[in-house]
């Protein structure tokens, strides 16, 4: 496996913004963002095979969130046009993703097989998630499981880290992250 900056070079190079490593102990988790999924404001709640509950319980999620000893976590930056700019943000959301099958691609041959991938909001990976017809995942290597899905508390958790929550005026952050190294299997970086 390749060293951290190595790792983090390639998320670089995939288009994240910035990247930091991160170690279990730092990644906050809530089970108030599993109860926020609930109210489906995204719509994403039982329809995306990326968001609570198809993607775990509550206390699974949580398991498997802190099973890691470490992580990458990593963000792109989006420009608005103003703070009200909806097809911006929504753009910008769409680079994320983007980005992130591109870490996924690039990081895959680097990290473990069990290596889990996270990022902002429902996986994005197709256009209508299967779960809506009943049909099983058409990539379940693939999916990336939302962040506040699996209750981090993305703010708290990056306040330990060198990368920024808010930007400045007129962006939009979005965040991303790598766990690996599962605590029962012994590799390190």
């Amino acid at each position: 496996m390749k060293q951290t900056e190595e790792l983090i070079q390639l998320m670089l190079d995939a288009g994240a913004s910035k990247a930091a490593r991160i170690e279990e102990a730092q990644i906050v988790t809530n089970p108030a963002f599993f109860d926020t999924c609930k109210t489906n404001r995204c719509g994403n709640f039982g329809k995306c095979y990326a968001c609570p509950p198809l993607a775990g319980s509550c206390d699974e999620l949580i398991k498997s969130v802190h099973s890691y000893r470490h992580g990458l976590l990593y963000q792109t930056i989006g420009y608005l046009e103003d703070s009200f700019d909806i097809e911006g943000m929504g753009a910008a959301g769409r680079k994320h993703a983007e980005t992130g099958m591109k870490i996924r691609e690039a990081l895959s041959k680097e990290l473990p097989e069990d290596a889990w991938f996270l990022s902002a909001g429902g996986c994005r990976l197709c256009d209508r998630c299967a779960a809506l017809d009943g049909s099983p995942c058409r990539f379940p290597d693939k999916v990336q499981t939302a962040m506040e899905g699996a209750c981090i508390d993305v703010f708290q958790t990056t306040k330990s880290t060198p990368l920024k929550y808010i930007n400045g005026q007129d962006t939009v952050t979005y965040f991303g992250l790598v766990l690996f190294d599962r605590k029962d299997e012994g590799t390190d970086v």
